[in-house]
């Protein structure tokens, strides 16, 4: 038993911990929520996972993302992210994809070969199309539906789609599956708490640190992503956090059941 883990296995078990290190998790979106997710997940055991997101780390995401430092500012997340869980546990197998999931790209990732999928995409139809792609591969999804302008994590909770309400990420969802027809079931992490927008605080930083740091990485189109938002939304933490935690404790429940 490799030693990291001593104390998960007086909960869990060896034959349960040895059941982690062979399951293969993918996590969609690495921002405030996926980023901790994929953490709790190689700190509980997990060894095969990918990490999918195409964005860089940007100064305003130090306040919430694992892998955002200053030093890492401009690097892509999922490499930063990979290279910090790797310190974690060696032993891991980690494929980090610097690209967007869409229904166009879906043969670019190995759904064969994954056990969970974690939904922790901003996007609203990336996410539909990943949610319709994880109900088609037969795997278990667990989706994060939103969590700006919230400060309290203790309203976070769980439910099947159908069964949230409060969150108005979690209504567009149902709407757009609706839409698409998809009548499945998964669970979902949400909240109905809503803050107000101090609309008086600038959204964007400002500041040269908000550019991609290397041309070579962005080309010409390097530029302030704040500018290519309708609405930028205010996230902490102490919630984002919490939520990509709960949702690595749903997989580990789901395969160390009580």
């Amino acid at each position: 038993m490799n030693p990291i883990f001593q104390r998960l296995a007086l909960i869990t078990g060896e034959d349960a911990l040895r059941t982690l290190s062979k399951t293969n998790v993918a996590v969609f979106g690495l921002g405030g929520v996926g980023s901790w997710c994929a953490e709790a997940l190689v700190r509980s055991g997990i060894e095969n996972i990918t990490l999918v997101d195409s964005d860089t780390v940007c100064v305003t995401n130090i306040n919430r993302q694992v892998e955002a430092t200053i030093k890492t500012i401009g690097e892509f997340k999922a490499d930063v992210l990979k290279r910090r869980l790797l310190e974690i546990n060696p032993q891991c197998d980690i494929t980090a994809l610097n690209k967007v999931f869409s229904r166009e790209k879906k043969d670019e990732f190995d759904f064969i070969n994954y056990d969970y999928i974690i939904d922790a995409i901003d996007s609203l139809t990336y996410k539909l199309d990943l949610i319709e792609e994880a109900a088609a591969s037969g795997k278990t999804l667990f989706s994060c539906m939103g969590m700006a302008q919230k400060l309290d994590p203790s309203q976070i909770r769980c439910a099947d789609i159908w069964e949230s309400s409060g969150c108005p990420l979690a209504r567009l969802v149902r709407a757009g599956l609706r839409k698409r027809n998809f009548q499945g079931h998964f669970t979902v992490v949400y909240s109905k708490e809503r803050l107000p927008r101090h609309d008086e605080i600038a959204a964007a930083c400002g500041t040269p640190l908000c550019l991609c740091s290397s041309k070579t990485m962005c080309g010409d189109a390097a530029k302030e992503w704040c500018t290519s938002k309708k609405i930028i939304n205010g996230s902490a933490v102490t919630v984002t956090a919490s939520a990509g935690m709960i949702l690595a404790s749903l997989v580990l429940r789901d395969i160390c059941p009580a």
